[in-house]
């Protein structure tokens, strides 16, 4: 678990909201500069130029230490470099010698926060279970169900939730001895469930090399780890997954959001984006929100979490909306009275 107060500058921050500031322009332009200036032939006023306001990739962000940054290309160049493959590299080496440290516990792998683990389980199958009657109603008559745990750590998700809903369950994790322990953990004689569910198989893989087996996967699952990568292995990895998702399959994606922009956390090589920040991504993954919901229950210390079901195609309502917006705007170019439509609740941004 992240708390949002490292250093008291990224407490102030976070918690106010408040976006790092800009780097001054200077002292080239200078108030008694006015009253020196030749007077100008008045012209006729015009229409200022729409600014594009700018996107929560270019807002700036700070890092463990309280340093700001302008915006996140500037974090990730500096991070993982330009095209740079050692750099990068050693980016992912970092994160992954962080959580080799961390014991193969609940507390381990909830960075000391283990009371907090059956909030987070419960608040996890409440959402799954508006999920799966709408996309799945066939499961448990004869759909056979499967998912994949990204970042599975010691098998917490798998073994509390979702080998209860799934009849299969593969674990994806890049730490040695979280899968180690996931594998006892997850065992036939340890688990509580009809010999129906199981833990299939362990890949001790990175999500940034993995590529799933086609149309294998109900659900993916991706929980608490998608912050190590960067934006670029985020999008890569997604668009790759998307292949193993069965028809009508989805992601489901739970994480810590910051307020505004970004938090690099500098121990662990892990970026906490906010919610504005994630639809970006989203967006250039060609996935649509089906359903977010927030966490509730956890300590004030503890970033804000979300939870986003993600599908490939367009919700219905998004679809109407265009279709409605396509026939207003046809008819107003064949000079028909234009009457506005009030959108529908956008699900992509």
């Amino acid at each position: 678990m992240k708390t949002k107060n490292k250093s008291k500058l990224m407490s102030h921050m976070i918690l106010s909201g408040k976006a790092p500031s800009l780097p001054s322009l200077g002292s080239h332009f200078q108030i008694p500069d006015l009253f020196l200036a030749p007077k100008l032939p008045a012209r006729r006023a015009r229409t200022p130029l729409a600014v594009r306001p700018l996107t929560q990739m270019e807002i700036g962000g700070l890092d463990s230490d309280g340093r700001e940054f302008r915006n996140a290309d500037e974090m990730w160049r500096e991070e993982v470099g330009d095209g740079d493959h050692q750099k990068k590299s050693q980016w992912y080496n970092k994160g992954i010698n962080y959580w080799e440290g961390v014991e193969a516990t609940v507390d381990g792998v909830l960075g000391g926060y283990g009371h907090v683990n059956e909030a987070d389980i419960k608040a996890s199958e409440e959402f799954l279970n508006t999920i799966l009657p709408e996309r799945f109603p066939d499961a448990g008559r004869g759909r056979h169900l499967v998912a994949l745990d990204c970042g599975s750590g010691i098998g917490r998700v798998t073994k509390n939730l979702l080998i209860r809903y799934f009849n299969e369950v593969d674990l994806l994790e890049p730490v040695s001895h979280f899968l180690e322990s996931a594998r006892v953990n997850l065992a036939p004689e340890n688990l509580m469930v009809s010999e129906l569910h199981k833990a299939a198989n362990f890949y001790c893989v990175p999500l940034q090399e993995f590529t799933p087996d086609a149309e294998r996967y109900d659900v993916i699952w991706v929980q608490w780890c998608i912050g190590h990568l960067a934006d670029d292995d985020f999008i890569s990895f997604f668009k790759r997954a998307q292949a193993g998702l069965k028809p009508g399959g989805l992601f489901v994606l739970k994480e810590n959001i910051a307020k505004t922009g970004f938090v690099l956390d500098k121990e662990d090589k892990s970026i906490t984006r906010s919610d504005s920040y994630f639809k970006e991504l989203f967006n250039q993954c060609g996935l649509y929100i089906y359903k977010m919901k927030d966490q509730k229950g956890f300590p004030d210390e503890l970033f804000a979490v979300k939870m986003y079901a993600l599908t490939t195609e367009m919700p219905r309502q998004e679809k109407d909306f265009i279709i409605i917006r396509g026939l207003l705007y046809t008819a107003k170019i064949r000079g028909s009275d234009f009457v506005t439509a009030k959108a529908p609740r956008k699900y992509r941004s």
